[in-house]
């Protein structure tokens, strides 16, 4: 039972380490236990830490990709912690950053894609989730892809996607699809009179 469990967090562990032609990832040298074991935390449930720990393991990346900055492992590593920390901004700067030194990382492209979902940006997220597909290397990998893009297509089919078309424009230049489906939406929140059935 726990030779399995070993292997299972082995497996799930090496589908976060870089190729083997790539730069050999620094990163357990260049941080602290404390700074690794926070880590550990923010990927089981990243709501448990505390706003101090949340700045620790974000001051720690963030020196480690000054120490590293062609390592686009550790930028993905700080985009998720900054994000984490609720720095969507700078998160998005460096996952972005990410994806152009290393157009071919895998979690570079599905922790971008993840980011610019949960933000409701789903073109965008939908090609760097496809991208990360394309890279996926075994089944984990491949899974996690496919199950955000699904995630992805029920956004998009639901209307949760971000959209400034009501703020920009006035209502006869908004789509007739967007109008119908509004509507649509009105109609069913309507409360229905007990006589009218």
């Amino acid at each position: 039972m726990n030779n399995s469990i070993h292997r299972d967090i082995e497996s799930v562990e090496g589908m976060y380490l870089a190729p083997a032609s790539s730069t050999p990832l620094a990163l357990p040298t260049a941080l602290p236990d404390e700074v690794s074991g926070l880590l550990q935390r923010m990927f089981r449930d990243p709501r448990v830490l505390k706003p101090e720990e949340r700045s620790t393991i974000v001051a720690h990346l963030t020196s480690a990709v000054e120490l590293e900055p062609h390592v686009p492992e550790i930028r993905v590593l700080l985009g998720m912690a900054l994000s984490v920390d609720l720095q969507v901004q700078e998160a998005m700067e460096q996952l972005r950053e990410s994806t152009r030194q290393a157009p071919d990382c895998y979690i570079a492209q599905l922790k971008f894609g993840e980011l610019l979902m949960r933000l409701r940006i789903c073109d965008q997220a939908a090609e760097h989730t496809q991208r990360a597909a394309e890279l996926a290397t075994n089944d984990i990998q491949a899974d996690l892809a496919r199950r955000q893009a699904t995630t992805i297509r029920t956004m998009r089919r639901e209307g949760i996607e971000r959209s400034t078309f009501g703020r920009m424009f006035p209502a006869w230049m908004i789509p007739a699809s967007r109008k119908s489906r509004k509507a649509a939406k009105q109609q069913n929140s309507l409360p229905v009179p007990a006589g009218s059935r």
